[in-house]
């Protein structure tokens, strides 16, 4: 069901670096890391403000804000400020509408619009009016906790999963009216991701009963079916499958991780009959606990993987003439180029690269954390010391 609510985000001080720590980076070596066979991860700013566990990050579109949310029932906008030095600051404090922990956040395509969902069986929507952050609704259905939320290229579809199991569908109506046209059955356990493929109506789960399934639409447009399972006779997971995304530009490929310590990569073809999913490689990620969270770079080409170890990784493809390490190139054409071992003190939740800005990666943890890194390759021979780089046309909080 929908529920019609109107909250308001806090605005945060444009002048008070609230909890910020503001770092100068090294950045000159971030657009040349396409083929990069080493990269160097560099703290660029702490963000503290969040009370408990941070569970997601997620970038704006345009790359303008970056979203997170927390065990603090809260979720988070940030961006650096003018006004402040550089430093980043909370644009916007989400709260007042989930009674229990945010779980996910997930931004529309257009960027004004905010999806978060909740522990408390409820998944608001957000929209920016006048500067100012508000709730437009609240869709409810699930009988507990939800645990991912994800918008269609389109706009016009959010998908919701949870822990009973299930994976809902809702369009979106005149007048911010949520319809659900499917509720999707067929997962044995917790659905733990729901990712929309880049250009197609095409849903993608992942789950703690260890499968990825893909879901479409029907012919006569009545309903929703799965058309793939994948489990580990496809050369898919052995255990719980956390998270799952496509690669950029023609979503050639998509990339799983798992409680195993695999990531597996696997082709994707789309059109008639559907969705196509083949095994292409795997390989152990070198996290010594589950692999939470992976991010395919849109411009740099490179996977970021957050795990249970506290470490943040990073990985390229590998070339036939790569003189890399023997113990750091991985089956079917992946290697480690960059690692930090502890980059937050507890489970590193998700990880997320900045939408237009190679080498910017966001981080998030169980220690309540969020951390913006800079990736640059070591091959760069010159480096120069300036403030985190946002695509064309970013000015920054004023």
């Amino acid at each position: 069901r929908m529920l019609s609510f109107l909250g308001r985000g806090k605005a945060g001080g444009s002048g008070d670096p609230a909890g910020v720590e503001a770092m100068e980076t090294e950045t000159s070596g971030s657009s040349n890391l396409a083929g990069a066979q080493s990269v160097a991860i560099k703290l660029a700013a702490n963000l503290q403000g969040h009370t408990d566990r941070a569970w997601c990050v997620a970038w704006e579109p345009h790359g303008r804000f970056l979203a997170t949310c927390s065990s603090d029932k809260t979720a988070r906008l940030w961006a650096p400020s003018a006004a402040a030095g550089g430093a980043w600051v909370t644009v916007a404090e989400l709260e007042g509408v989930h009674t229990r922990t945010v779980r996910h956040v997930s931004w529309s395509p257009c960027g004004r619009m905010l999806a978060t969902c909740s522990f408390d069986a409820s998944c608001a929507v957000w929209r920016e009016r006048g500067g100012d952050w508000e709730c437009a609704a609240v869709v409810e259905g699930h009988e507990n906790e939800i645990k991912a939320c994800a918008w269609s290229p389109s706009g016009t579809l959010l998908a919701t999963c949870g822990r009973d199991k299930t994976v809902w569908i809702w369009e979106v109506q005149p007048g911010f009216d949520f319809e659900c046209v499917a509720v999707l059955n067929g997962h044995t356990q917790d659905v733990k991701c729901v990712r929309w493929h880049p250009t197609e109506d095409v849903l993608v789960s992942t789950s703690y009963d260890d499968t990825i399934k893909v879901w479409e639409e029907d012919v006569n447009g009545d309903d929703w079916s799965c058309t793939l399972t994948l489990s580990e006779k496809e050369n898919g997971h052995a255990s719980t499958v956390w998270s799952a995304v496509f690669e950029p530009h023609g979503a050639r490929r998509m990339a799983t991780c798992s409680d195993d310590g695999k990531i597996v990569v696997w082709s994707a073809t789309a059109g008639a009959p559907g969705l196509a999913l083949h095994a292409e490689c795997s390989f152990l990620s070198g996290h010594d606990r589950p692999v939470l969270s992976l991010s395919w770079g849109n411009r740099s080409g490179l996977i970021a993987a957050g795990g249970g170890d506290n470490s943040l990784r990073v990985f390229g493809s590998s070339t036939p003439d790569d003189d890399t390490d023997d113990e750091k190139k991985k089956p079917g054409g992946f290697r480690e180029v960059g690692a930090v071992a502890k980059a937050h003190k507890d489970d590193v939740n998700c990880v997320a690269w900045h939408p237009t800005t190679p080498g910017v990666l966001a981080s998030c943890a169980d220690d309540g954390s969020v951390k913006i890194w800079n990736v640059v390759s070591e091959a760069s021979t010159q480096r120069k010391r300036t403030e985190i780089p946002f695509g064309p046309g970013f000015e920054g909080v004023r």
